[in-house]
């Protein structure tokens, strides 16, 4: 199977299944000499874990994060850096009755197809599960670019029709908030909304929006290897992303240029745009100010409603899903939009290290 490593200098390899006995990243590339232990990967796995909340499957896994390899003395060695998380709290059984048919919204049908075969045991490699060890790599890159003064804020931007009011964002609350919006009140909304759709059987997408402070000007690349590009690989990698925006969107194709142009300005001898249309990416390329992305996901596609479908022998059947569900994805999602994020951010940096000359005589002379 192709395609489960991502990243071309800091490149990570994810590996492992929904209901096998672990899953886990190798990561290749990290510089040596980061101060990591599995503490710092392990604050962003808690965001992620199931079974915090009501608007969270009720599966239980303590998420538990191993570093096997790499690390040595409490400092990054150069080496291959390998992490493992065991799965605990498999019930297998809830779904045996989807072992032979497809279930509507889910990549049971296509994976098949491809394939010939499938692990119907929570969806395999499709599951949403693997984001585990997305997360976990993810939080190695979080603390190489804190410490190029690089930080990443993701939350929460809209639950159905609920959209979080963030001009002046909490993200203190939205840390601490189930649905993890900076807005109380829409938190508020937003939180009945879900457990009123779970109460009916249903499901709910959502926004998570994520802002890059920081970034130096000159990050990605003018052509295939756009910055924005990168990004929205990155996001559409992610299970249940149906759109991606960066900075106004959408609704710069319903602007005029004269409203969408970001015009520049120079202060401190530091030149930058007046204002942020373009999301902190031009060409490409990152501009130096805040690069925002806003990631669309569906409605979790497993509900409890009998649904129409076929088994695999074509014949129409009526299925109930079974099994521990969540009723929005979208809250445990932005810790994985914040490091698909910063993998993809980083990969970037250490490429456009040799952009210049004087980048290789810093480094080299």
């Amino acid at each position: 199977m192709a395609g489960s490593t991502y990243g071309n200098l800091f490149r990570i390899t994810t590996w492992g299944e929904s209901h096998g006995p672990a899953l886990g990243a190798v990561i290749d590339g990290c510089p040596a000499g980061l101060s990591l232990c599995a503490e710092d990967i392990q604050v962003y796995l808690d965001r992620r874990k199931p079974g915090t909340s009501s608007v969270t499957t009720q599966r239980k896994e303590d998420d538990k994060v191993e570093i096997l390899s790499g690390v040595f003395e409490g400092r990054t060695t150069g080496a291959p850096i390998s992490l493992v998380i065991q799965n605990t709290s498999q019930h297998s059984k809830d779904y045996s009755n989807i072992a032979n048919c497809y279930r509507p919204g889910h990549a049971d049908f296509s994976f098949d197809a491809k394939y010939g075969f499938r692990d119907y045991r929570g969806g395999g490699r499709s599951s949403g599960r693997e984001t585990a060890a997305r997360v976990a790599a993810g939080a190695v890159a979080i603390k190489i670019l804190k410490e190029l003064g690089i930080s990443l804020t993701a939350y929460t931007k809209a639950i159905g029709p609920i959209e979080a009011n963030d001009s002046a964002p909490d993200i203190s609350f939205a840390l601490s908030h189930p649905v993890c919006m900076p807005d109380r009140e829409a938190g508020e909304k937003a939180l009945a909304f879900i457990d009123e759709k779970r109460l009916a059987k249903d499901s709910v997408g959502g926004c998570v929006k994520c802002i890059i402070s920081g970034a130096p000007a000159g990050v990605g690349e003018p052509v295939f290897d756009k910055l924005d590009a990168a990004l929205s690989k990155a996001m559409f990698s992610i299970g249940a992303v149906k759109a991606v925006e960066i900075g106004d969107g959408i609704s710069a194709s319903r602007a005029l240029g004269s409203e969408n142009n970001d015009g520049f300005t120079c202060a401190d001898g530091r030149i930058a745009t007046a204002t942020n249309h373009c999301g902190g990416i031009l060409g490409g390329i990152s501009t130096g100010g805040e690069i925002v992305i806003k990631t669309y996901f569906k409605p979790t596609p497993s509900i409890y409603q009998p649904q129409k479908t076929v088994d695999q022998n074509g014949n129409a059947i009526t299925l109930s899903i079974e099994g521990r569900h969540d009723p929005c994805i979208v809250p445990r999602a932005v810790v994985v939009v914040e490091a698909m994020t910063a993998l993809t951010l980083l990969d970037l940096l250490l490429a456009g290290a040799g952009a210049k000359m004087e980048h290789l005589h810093k480094i080299y002379s």
